[in-house]
């Protein structure tokens, strides 16, 4: 992760054009993609993205922002956000059973 990075607190997940999937965890990736991999140069919603996220990365604009700007962009490019549930994560050590809350 670049040291200007601002990390988003829900990474965003996007179907790509091909039918690939690809994660983003914060505003600089995002901004890479949207400045050297765009399938589509013109935009509203692509240009928006790119200032909000360069305003991130600045400190000017709140991340949260530049995310929803990006999700935008990506839409508009037919590149759909992909929802991933935060309750159905996949236990990480199968040896150790799940922490559940009790009613």
């Amino acid at each position: 992760m670049p040291l200007n990075d601002v990390p988003w607190t829900r990474p965003v997940t996007i179907r790509l054009q091909c039918g690939l999937e690809r994660t983003f965890t914060g505003v600089y990736d995002a901004l890479d993609f949207l400045e050297n991999e765009w399938p589509l140069r013109n935009g509203e919603r692509h240009e928006r993205a790119v200032k909000n996220c360069r305003g991130a990365i600045n400190g000017v604009v709140p991340a949260v922002l530049a995310r929803e700007a990006f999700i935008a962009a990506c839409l508009e490019a037919g590149m759909p956000a992909v929802m991933v549930s935060w309750k159905a994560r996949p236990n990480r050590n199968p040896m150790r059973p799940q922490r559940t809350a009790s009613l």
